[in-house]
């Protein structure tokens, strides 16, 4: 028994910020150079009463079109921006979908290898027979936690959800293997500084202050050590990446297509060449829609599906890293 990725659809908030729109704001943070690195033209941003739940919502009707909301018998929702401290995500949406009480839901928090984890999370419910037919959400918004002065992230990420429902087959199909790694001791490389129950927000963290490279935020939002991050991705993520080739007794051209976590095109494009990759194997849709975090890898998915640049039999390798730190490969046959 194999475990299928049965059906993607994504939402992205109708409100979208250009780099024409950066630029008028912010005349000094030269958006040329900004897009060579990030290779970011617009995001999707939510409103200021859009939550990542209100995306989520968007995107399931889009699947709902044609799935069978009574066949999901779980619900997993990865997502760092909750509606609330509690109760979790995955029972708001429960409670929308009219969900019967057999059907289990939880949340977890994780970002750029949310999805692997997620599908990861499923694959085991479903070869222990606990469940059948899961819901993955995948959904932030971000922006509610950049500082509108920070160029380092406001020009990098947008909000975005993408829902999955994933399967049991007996088909060859499915999650052939992955690879799950954890660098806890690289937390502060990217986070939150105030704002939990250890640093709570208050007047002296809400001051805004110079990171000394221009980047203007406040304790309260996103901090995020760019130069380290990159360093990280570039040590770590190519390794995995061949231990999961080399367990596999695969070679890199057996890979149809290599769907990285959509980080940034400077991120992609060092990838590419630490790896020694085919440039045409590789898939990007950064630049309309920027990095949306744990969404990224669906909703590229999703893209190339519908671009066919995925057919039945390809095999796809999935990669994500970031925040924690995390990151995570995975080969699946489509």
């Amino acid at each position: 028994m194999s475990t299928i990725i049965k059906s993607i659809e994504y939402y992205l908030p109708k409100q979208v910020i250009t780099n024409d729109d950066l630029n008028k704001d912010n005349p000094l943070w030269e958006m040329d150079k900004v897009f060579n690195k990030t290779g970011v033209k617009n995001r999707h941003i939510a409103m200021s009463n859009e939550t990542a739940f209100d995306l989520s919502v968007e995107a399931c009707k889009k699947i709902f079109e044609y799935e069978e909301i009574n066949s999901i018998d779980g619900i997993i929702y990865c997502t760092q921006s909750p509606d609330y401290i509690m109760p979790a995500n995955s029972f708001l949406l429960h409670n929308y979908l009219g969900c019967n009480d057999n059907v289990l839901a939880f949340d977890f928090n994780h970002a750029c290898t949310g999805y692997l984890y997620g599908l990861t999370l499923g694959h085991s419910l479903i070869h222990t027979g606990i469940a059948k037919n899961i819901l993955l959400v995948n959904a932030d918004t971000y922006s509610k936690y950049i500082n509108k002065k920070d160029r380092s992230t406001r020009t990098l990420f947008g909000d975005a959800a993408a829902v999955s429902i994933i399967k049991n087959s007996d088909s060859n199909r499915g999650i052939i293997d992955v690879e799950i790694a954890t660098s806890g001791k690289y937390y502060d490389k990217f986070y939150i500084p105030a704002g939990g129950l250890r640093n709570p927000q208050t007047k002296e963290s809400s001051k805004e202050f110079d990171d000394g490279k221009g980047n203007i935020r406040t304790k309260n939002d996103i901090d995020m050590d760019g130069l380290a991050v990159w360093s990280f991705i570039n040590s770590y993520v190519p390794k995995q990446v061949h231990i999961l080739l080399e367990r596999n007794n695969l070679d890199k051209s057996q890979i149809d297509l290599y769907i990285f976590h959509q980080a940034s095109q400077m991120t992609l494009d060092s990838l590419t060449k630490k790896l020694q990759l085919d440039k045409n194997r590789i898939f990007t849709n950064l630049r309309d829609i920027g990095n949306t975090v744990s969404a990224s890898i669906p909703i590229a998915l999703k893209d190339a599906i519908n671009m066919g640049r995925i057919n039945k039999g390809s095999k796809v390798l999935l990669s994500g890293f970031g925040v924690g730190m995390s990151y995570s490969s995975m080969i699946i046959q489509y």
